[in-house]
């Protein structure tokens, strides 16, 4: 096992079942300490409160510049590695910029609107990993400019960065490195541009990021966003407008807040402290962990093996992306979920139970649930207790009398969650699918007990109901327990939409796509890309894609492909 400072992993508080430190990181207690003190600070302004707090900026500069092996003239702070990167598309000296097609949006669109502005052109390397061999090969006289993310963002390939400076030559090399600066042992000095953002894997919040420049950036990029804080003298208020500075700071825009600025030094600090090699390894013992679990359970790993940073990717056979995601999110632990695959990705502080959490839940899936077995005992699993319950079920409604169903549902068999049911007010079988209602709220991840509300059956007859959410002994939701009666009179509103009950799974699918479309108040043959965009949000919201198969079929509803439907989710969920 690696060896990490106490006092660094004391820092962290996140539940062991988080595993999506690639989308953001929880910050520290001295990153929220240092946040609190400082915003304390400034309620008890005094004639050098304002100067203290900006010095915040220097001391968050100085941890940067240490951990890239730079110095303080190369560095500026930015709020977030888009401007960064939209810095360096405006500034670039033209000519052809060479971008990977599979980067994530923040390092592909300020390329496209350079291109937009007359900045430079654009060439686009094709679809995978970002090799030394495949930026060799599209190299052109005209390229003046290779930009790449030092890891992906999908697999968690790490690009070979010394490997691709070499083979850029004198072209300027600008280096997205969220997903690895801190967590991954990089040669980040062969970058003329390194852009950096805090609120992932360094674990500093939103708003936090900085820039380092070689001096190959500074004599050949011209600032042209360059704003007050970025020019000389930018304290002499002389009714000019001053050049900009030769230094990094040319690309600052305006202050920044120094609170930000004294969370992202905390953060740094404590990175400094317990050593990139050693959070690097404990991450990798934590991934190795991940990996054994999904291959034991017969999922396929998707992600990078060789050159991997901190992300797994996978797939389970069988099982829709959805479908994993959601089984996982029922037993507490947070992941990425693409229309392609579920991604988990751990920190030095993930504990090593958390790989167990995974198993269990993904067990879940693969192994078949057993009905009618004998009481359970104080060791069962969720699967167990809910086939417990089952008996149950037939009992309950057989007291509550004639004009009652009572449902029994199984939040990990979605869509088709029904596994007991007696009564027959609302006309569905066991193996059935929950509700439009209950399926948006398990998306949204909201499993609060729905009490006494009313609605209509599928002929129009008022129905008093009731879910309640069953946890297991972590307190997460594993299944639920619904209880429908008949209602006198006219149902009346309760907070939420009319709620629907499927007999099947396509009858599920058609209800909820002829309402997104009804709600985007246009045709389907009339839509434009906007409205179908809407359309898949609205799916997306109510939990759709949790249905197996569910892409194809709404592809060919909007007469899409299938490919257009994921590109839809990304944007959406990129968001």
């Amino acid at each position: 096992m690696t060896r990490i400072s106490p006092r660094y992993l004391l820092q962290f508080g996140e539940p062991a079942g988080y595993l999506d430190f690639a989308r953001f990181g929880p910050p520290s207690h001295a990153v929220l300490d240092t946040t609190a003190s400082l915003l304390d600070r400034s309620t008890k302004a005094g004639p050098s409160t304002v100067d203290d707090l900006m010095r915040q900026e220097t001391r968050a500069k100085a941890a940067a510049a240490r951990l890239s092996g730079s110095d303080t003239d190369h560095t500026v702070l930015l709020p977030h590695t888009s401007l960064g990167l939209f810095q360096a598309a405006f500034n670039a000296p033209g000519g052809e910029a060479l971008v990977s097609a599979s980067e994530f949006p923040a390092n592909t669109y300020p390329w496209a609107r350079a291109e937009q502005a007359g900045r430079l052109t654009v060439r686009r390397l094709p679809l995978g990993n970002v090799t030394p061999d495949a930026v060799k090969a599209a190299l052109t006289p005209e390229t003046s400019l290779v930009s790449v993310s030092a890891v992906d963002f999908r697999t968690g390939y790490r690009a070979d960065l010394a490997a691709i400076r070499e083979v850029a030559g004198d072209r300027l090399l600008v280096v997205d490195g969220i997903q690895g600066f801190g967590v991954t042992a990089a040669p980040w000095e062969v970058a003329d541009v390194l852009v950096v953002g805090g609120q992932k894997w360094l674990r500093a919040g939103w708003g936090t990021g900085f820039a380092v420049l070689s001096d190959r950036a500074l004599e050949r990029m011209e600032p042209i966003l360059s704003g007050w804080t970025g020019a000389r003298d930018p304290g002499l208020f002389d009714d000019e407008i001053h050049p900009a500075d030769d230094t990094a700071a040319a690309w600052s825009i305006s202050n920044l807040s120094p609170i930000t600025s004294g969370a992202f030094a905390a953060a740094l600090e404590l990175v400094e402290e317990a050593g990139v090699e050693a959070i690097a390894g404990r991450i990798a013992e934590r991934v190795g962990e991940l990996e054994e679990v999904v291959e034991s359970v017969g999922g396929e790993v998707v992600s990078a093996v060789e050159r991997r940073a901190g992300i797994l990717a996978f797939t389970l056979p069988g099982h829709a992306a959805e479908q994993v995601g959601a089984a996982l999110a029922t037993a507490g632990i947070a992941a990425t979920v693409r229309p392609e695959h579920v991604r988990l990705s751990p920190h030095a502080s993930t504990p090593a139970s958390t790989a167990e959490l995974v198993r269990t839940a993904l067990e879940r899936l693969t192994k078949p649930v057993r009905f009618f077995e004998a009481p359970v005992v104080a060791s069962a699993t969720s699967g167990d207790l809910l086939t417990a319950l089952v008996p149950a079920v037939h009992a309950l409604a057989a007291m509550l009398g004639p004009g009652n169903e009572v449902l029994l549902h199984d939040l990990s068999r979605l869509p088709d969650s029904i596994v007991a049911i007696a009564g027959d007010l609302t006309g569905r079988t066991v193996g059935g699918p929950m509700t439009d209602l209950l399926l948006g709220l398990v998306r949204r991840g909201t499993t609060q007990d729905l009490t006494n509300y009313e609605t209509h059956g599928p002929d129009g007859r008022a129905i008093r109901s009731s879910t309640l959410f069953l946890r297991d002994a972590d307190g997460v939701a594993i299944g639920c327990l619904c209880v429908n009666r008949l209602s006198d009179g006219a149902p009346k509103a309760n907070g939420h939409e009319p709620e629907t009950f499927p007999p099947d799974v396509d009858s599920l699918q058609r209800f909820l796509i002829g309402r997104a479309v009804a709600k985007a108040g246009i045709p389907v043959d009339l839509m434009k890309k906007r409205h179908k965009a809407a359309v898949v949000r609205e799916l997306d919201e109510a939990g759709f894609f949790l249905i197996k198969d569910s892409v194809d079929h709404l592809a060919g509803e909007l007469d899409v492909t299938r490919y257009t439907i994921y590109n839809y989710l990304n944007e959406i969920r990129a968001t």
